[in-house]
């Protein structure tokens, strides 16, 4: 009877050879075990974490987690993590915040969300000498809005040198931390408003080449270079909708001991060269005439087929200093750059951006800055932590406040927006952690209706997270 039900679950049927299905069922029987005595050893409130763009670490707990199939030419690993949550706003429709995971709808306040629903294959194919020489990945998000792939890429290892490796695929882009920061692992609910804005979602199809000395005996293992082609506006649009390929970068320094300061530092330097091509001959930046901003028109026929420019620079810091029961943790990263979009919003379009006539609409280039800072603290334990964090957005640093008007062609994509988030994690055991966090969102003060006086736009947000 037990095999019957198994069989019939597995989808096999009565013409498939019994000795045939007695290997499938210890096949499985070992697959259940193996995947019973692997979780016993993961520790995910102890895991150092790793970034979108590298390989699983084996020594963190994700890493723990890979099943052995072959232990001399390759290993497979399954993860996964859901975030069920439940939110409140200040107000109704939170004042139009779509950053704490979504738009609210205009007659909400408080909801439950699946806010991810994350499944994961890693599998390393491993040559004789137990050299890792190819990687591949496949990760998808289901929650209640449907199912979307997240990762689908490979990696092929150069082993001669033990310095390159090449991936290609739907991966994330080599660009700062925060934006490379797994969201298993960072402690705030959501990236902050300028990494949402920059890039909607981390991940893009195109190509990459790492440079990373792999050497066990190399001074130089710390060191990690990342250079990539992507189409440009990553998943959240339907297809490429211009030739234009973006040159993402990022020079990095992984964790290093600084003895003298009894700490560990990282850090990193990246760069975004890309931009939008025109479709419309008007193309809009803004202007200072007589100490008055304001947005100025180029119309020309010859800026059909322009690059609109998207150039991003920016640099961060993580700096750590370990304490008798856990870790004191400051992170800082600062960008600018010029960003295009549209007259209402700094959003990079996932898609071209056309008018309700289904006409291309014109293109807006504004020079814009940001920062987020971090202050994390363990409280007497690993299980128990406080999080602070302060991050700006500035989208159109050429004008500010009153200046800030629809007569002279701005629009509320110009306005600057300060966050000042806390919260508290508890991580209950290894597999599960709650996540107590408020955000209180400042918008600067503009002559554009609705925006005189600061929004009610602050959100608080309940977090359970199970990982396996």
């Amino acid at each position: 009877m037990v095999f019957r039900r198994v069989r019939y679950f597995c989808g096999l049927n009565k013409h498939i050879p019994v000795k045939y299905s007695i290997k499938i069922y210890f096949l499985l029987l070992i697959t259940l075990f193996s995947f019973q005595s692997v979780a016993q050893k993961t520790n995910p409130y102890d895991n150092l974490g790793n970034l979108l763009t590298d390989m699983i670490d084996t020594t963190t707990s994700i890493g723990k987690s890979m099943l052995s199939i072959n232990n001399r030419l390759g290993k497979i690993g399954f993860s996964g993590y859901m975030q069920p949550q439940f939110q409140w706003a200040e107000s109704k429709g939170a004042d139009g915040n779509v950053y704490n995971g979504g738009d609210f709808g205009p007659y909400v306040n408080t909801r439950f969300r699946m806010r991810r629903g994350r499944f994961r294959v890693d599998y390393t194919h491993l040559n004789e000498d137990g050299q890792p020489s190819i990687y591949f990945i496949f990760q998808f998000d289901g929650t209640e809005r449907g199912f979307f792939t997240r990762d689908f890429w490979g990696r092929y290892y150069e082993n001669k040198w033990n310095l390159f490796h090449f991936s290609a695929g739907i991966m994330p882009r080599p660009f700062g931390y925060e934006l490379l920061l797994p969201s298993a692992f960072r402690e705030t609910p959501e990236r902050g408003r300028m990494s949402q804005i920059l890039m909607q979602v981390e991940r893009d199809l195109g190509v990459m080449v790492s440079l990373n000395p792999r050497r066990k005996n190399s001074k130089f293992k710390w060191f990690n270079v990342d250079l990539g082609v992507y189409d440009g506006q990553g998943l959240t649009g339907p297809a490429e909708y211009d030739s234009r390929k973006d040159i993402v970068g990022r020079i990095s320094a992984k964790r290093v001991h600084i003895k003298s300061w009894h700490a560990y530092v990282s850090g990193g330097i990246s760069g975004y060269l890309g931009g939008i091509t025109s479709r419309n001959p008007v193309l809009y930046t803004t202007e200072v005439r007589n100490g008055s901003p304001f947005m100025r028109a180029d119309s020309a026929q010859s800026n059909v087929g322009k690059n609109a420019a998207r150039r991003y620079i920016g640099a961060d810091f993580q700096l750590i200093f370990p304490n008798r029961k856990g870790q004191t943790e400051l992170r800082a990263e600062y960008i600018r750059g010029l960003q295009t979009a549209t007259a209402t919003t700094s959003v990079t379009p996932g898609s071209l951006p056309l008018t309700v006539s289904g006409t291309p609409q014109p293109l807006y280039t504004r020079s814009f800055d940001g920062a987020y800072f971090y202050f994390l603290q363990h409280l007497g334990s690993t299980k128990h932590q406080l999080v602070l964090k302060y991050d700006w957005y500035n989208p159109n640093t050429k004008v500010k406040g009153k200046n800030i008007n629809s007569v002279n062609g701005f629009s509320a994509a110009d306005i600057r927006f300060d966050t000042f988030g806390g919260g508290y994690i508890h991580h209950i055991n290894q597999y599960l952690k709650l996540v107590f966090w408020y955000d209180h969102i400042v918008n600067e003060k503009t002559a554009l209706k609705g925006y005189e006086q600061d929004l009610k736009d602050g959100v608080f947000t309940l977090r359970s997270q199970f990982i396996f």
